[in-house]
């Protein structure tokens, strides 16, 4: 990424510019890793087949493999959605 640019601009970048770097899948999500050599971002992409929900979130390159490894705890990190921190939370039971 430029330094100019924050990890929330986003340049309208075609489809087809798009390289997957990394991709995985576990019950459900599947959170891939995709950079535009032409925008010079990165993108992670992630879909809930549980739930019917996805979504895209731009990221640094320096933290590109820490957003793969743990999407939702990222997202809290960054200070997005109280339910993704909620939801790694431990809750007792009883």
């Amino acid at each position: 990424m430029r330094s100019s640019e924050t990890p929330t601009t986003t340049t309208l970048v075609a489809a087809d510019d798009w390289r997957e770097l990394a991709s995985r899948e576990n019950h459900g999500l599947a959170v891939s890793i995709l950079w535009s050599k032409t925008a010079d971002q990165v993108k992670l992409t992630i879909v809930d087949s549980t739930y019917g929900e996805e979504f895209e979130l731009p990221v640094p390159g320096a933290d590109a493999l820490e957003a793969f490894h743990h999407p939702f705890a990222y997202l809290a990190n960054r200070g997005r959605g109280t339910a993704a921190r909620a939801s790694l939370d431990l809750q007792p039971q009883g």
